[in-house]
């Protein structure tokens, strides 16, 4: 992979856009940053709205010329923003404000090296699409946009314009330097196994939402730790590497590995596999996405050598948690299926942390109304969108007759 975008001296910091700033990724993407100003210099920056205070705080401290908000009142993000900057003593600092709906989409189009999407959920296709015409580099940790945009993102990047962000598919990515594409046998996926881990099918049929919130290993946003417990966000992340890396989906297997230190691995052809390991901070493959193909020193911290460790494989359970076949099946079908998948999911997540449905009937949703949808003749952003919003009405319906 090499990145794309424009050509600035190696003098010179990369110039970068955050979108979803507030979030997890965002707030990281913020610290590696700070690390290594001498690289890097945030120029703009998106968020949802729910956090304008936080907002307000990363603008002023990364002097970005422009902010955007898709909710919100945007004369009082500039009060905040005033009131940030008289603290920081920066007096006249006024950045350039976006609100609206469309607000990170238009931010991410700002001439820039890189831009980052760290947004959550299918929202982030707009965005990821204008920030590949805009030329700039795309360090992607918003999978949903790849994943129901399939071949209009495929189509809409050069040549090594998408850097992965997800630790799994930056593992991949720099396993993948070890051979050429002729070479590659198989990908393989790790996966914590999340907090219900070698339970049943049966003993997952009263896990509440607060179980499913209490990763072991990752702090994550609600629907991605809740995915994380389901192992959708497994299922989702084979879609990616099958679009991300052109390997087939047989060829892409998924391991649990409870300590998440190796981040993925790579099979070769000729018996060698090839792995990743650090300890779980995403600051480390944060900070590849905004570098590539160069390593940003001292992002995180490394493994320790000296002292002893066991880690431990397990195959995956696909009765307990079946979403990875399903998510195969999506990928298979093609078209518009993934989008229906993703949207299903996230009406159906919500559902259960609103107490009215059951864990287990998350997968179960999915899998329901994915049989139900026809697909579309040709991908476009309109036959996206109107699959998800089928798919999001048809998974309202089902749960209304389907409750606890």
């Amino acid at each position: 992979m090499q990145t794309s975008g424009s050509s600035r001296p190696a003098s010179q910091p990369r110039t970068i856009v955050i979108l979803g700033s507030t979030g997890s990724i965002g707030t990281q993407a913020i610290d590696v940053v700070d690390g290594a100003p001498h690289l890097f210099e945030v120029v703009a920056l998106s968020a949802g709205g729910g956090n304008l205070e936080l907002l307000a705080r990363q603008a002023v401290h990364t002097r970005a010329a422009a902010v955007g908000i898709a909710e919100g009142d945007p004369g009082r993000l500039r009060d905040l923003i005033n009131d940030a900057a008289r603290e920081a003593g920066l007096g006249q600092y006024r950045p350039e404000i976006i609100a609206g709906p469309d607000a990170s989409t238009t931010i991410a189009a700002v001439k820039a090296d890189v831009v980052l999407n760290g947004i959550t959920g299918s929202i982030g296709l707009a965005p990821t699409l204008a920030a590949l015409e805009s030329g700039a580099t795309l360090a992607l940790a918003n999978k949903e946009s790849l994943i129901v945009g399939g071949s209009l993102v495929k189509s809409a990047a050069a040549d090594g314009q998408i850097v992965p962000v997800d630790s799994e598919h930056s593992a991949i990515a720099q396993c993948l330097r070890s051979g050429t594409a002729a070479e590659v046998d198989k990908l393989i996926l790790t996966a914590s196994g999340g907090p219900f881990r070698g339970r049943t099918r049966e003993e997952l049929f009263a896990v509440t939402p607060e179980e499913a919130l209490a990763h072991p290993t990752w702090d994550m946003g609600l629907m991605v730790t809740t995915n994380s417990a389901s192992l959708v966000n497994k299922g989702l992340e084979v879609i990616e590497a099958h679009l991300l890396f052109d390997i087939p989906l047989d060829r892409i297997d998924v391991v649990v590995h409870p300590q998440s230190v190796i981040h993925s691995m790579v099979q070769f052809v000729d018996g060698s596999t090839i792995a990743q390991a650090s300890p779980p901070d995403m600051r480390l493959p944060i900070a590849l996405g905004l570098g590539w193909p160069d390593r940003v020193p001292g992002a995180a911290t490394p493994c320790d050598w000296t002292r002893a460790a066991s880690w431990t494989f397990e195959p995956l359970d696909s009765a307990a948690f079946p979403a990875v076949r399903l998510a195969k099946d999506a990928a298979r079908q093609g078209s518009t299926y993934p989008a229906v998948f993703n949207a299903a999911n996230e009406e159906a997540v919500m559902a259960f942390h609103a107490g009215h449905i059951r864990f287990t009937s998350i997968v179960d949703t999915i899998e329901a109304v994915l049989s139900e949808h026809s697909g579309s003749s040709g991908l476009t952003v309109g036959s996206v969108l109107d699959a998800e919003k089928w798919a999001r009405a048809r998974t309202h319906e089902r749960l209304a007759v389907s409750s606890l």
